[in-house]
């Protein structure tokens, strides 16, 4: 690799290689390939970041296992990870927002400014989002170049892996926040990492009780690191029965409903006091049957279907409970292994043996 030299006459660049490696998504089949590529360069309204730590998302499994849902999305050959934490090491011209050298989080989605949603405070929304690690090459890689306004700035203190997941805790932090939180009883349901980080998000946002559920003994215990108050094995146990004993029969104020599973989503709301709200993040994999009189529409439910973060207001809601100090996400992290380890990572996550995974892209140290 041949290095680049900042020069007086090129003060928006550092010192970078011309080559890197990367994952990529190269063909329409299973699996993934390293390979050698050139390291982008940053346009205009852009930034090149060194990557220093990625986040492994049940999206990158999909692609990895190459099904439906992927098939239909992705257009090979493209460069996987959406979640990443990086150095500024080159900024385009426009760029006003960074410097060198600063350590930034992204958000993933990169959308049009124009449309109606985006012109209405709905960004997230966008009818024209395209994707970093899905359309457009993302950062499981040495280097990644994103649009600078994506970029958030990285809170004192954070660590780098707990940085690295500022995206899908959005995700989070959007789910919990649709609905109030302080003085209530939530129950999150399904105890994967956005499940996980929700229950640490409700807690530091003044939830009473947080209930966690979930069939896998392994999540149910991760949960109780996140500080659940009560976890329900839904494989062995009635959730409603449960919530209604450990409620004295008053019933949830919310579900952050993380699954996708339909029994899930019909159990949550059952449990669910009248007037209650269910905010749904998990995507059910067919369209199902529901009671809506008796459960949604006598009920008096508010729904809300969360997609992910909104721009940028999550971001500074996750940015604040960081700096207090409240939110900790480190329990969550169950695994950090080097970049070219990702089939192991992989393998993990099908075996439900992992909560999060961060990797440690070439040339970086854990």
């Amino acid at each position: 690799m041949t290095p680049t030299t900042a020069t007086a006459e090129n003060p928006r660049t550092i010192t970078r290689a011309t080559t890197m490696k990367a994952i990529v998504k190269a063909k329409a089949a299973e699996g993934i390939e390293i390979h050698t590529v050139p390291v982008p360069t940053a346009g205009p309204g852009e930034i090149l970041l060194k990557v220093k730590r990625a986040g492994v998302c049940g999206t990158d499994l999909h692609i990895y296992l190459w099904d439906r849902w992927s098939q239909g999305r992705l257009q090979p050959p493209v460069t996987l990870g959406h979640e990443f934490v990086g150095e500024v090491v080159e900024m385009g011209a426009g760029v006003t927002n960074v410097k060198l050298g600063d350590l930034v989080s992204c958000e993933s989605h990169v959308v049009c400014h124009t449309c109606v949603a985006c012109r209405t405070n709905l960004a997230h929304v966008c009818e024209n989002t395209r994707t970093l690690g899905i359309d457009i090459n993302g950062g499981f890689a040495e280097y990644v170049a994103v649009p600078a306004v994506n970029a958030w700035h990285i809170p004192p203190g954070v660590p780098l892996e707990v940085a690295a997941i500022m995206e899908p805790c959005g995700n989070a932090v959007h789910t919990a926040f649709a609905g109030p939180l302080s003085g209530c009883t939530i129950a999150v349901t399904g105890c994967g990492p956005i499940g996980l980080f929700a229950i640490g998000v409700a807690k530091a946002a003044g939830a009473t009780c947080v209930i966690a559920s979930d069939v896998s003994p392994y999540r149910l215990e991760l949960a109780r690191q996140m500080k659940a108050d009560a976890v329900i094995d839904v494989s062995k146990e009635d959730f409603v029965a449960r919530v209604n004993e450990i409620t004295h029969g008053r019933g949830l104020d919310g579900v952050l409903e993380m699954s996708g599973n339909p029994k899930a989503m019909r159990d949550g709301l059952l449990a669910l006091r009248n007037g209650g709200r269910l905010s749904l993040l998990g995507l059910p994999t067919e369209p199902f049957e529901l009671d809506w009189n008796r459960l949604v529409i006598f009920k008096g439910i508010t729904l809300h279907g969360i997609v992910g973060r909104r721009m940028y207001e999550t971001w500074d809601q996750l940015d604040q409970l960081l700096r207090s100090g409240r939110l900790d996400l480190r329990a969550s992290i169950t695994h950090t292994m080097p970049m070219e380890k990702f089939d192991d990572a992989i393998a993990l996550l099908r075996e439900g043996k992992a909560g999060k995974v961060v990797l440690v892209p070439w040339g970086e140290s854990a």
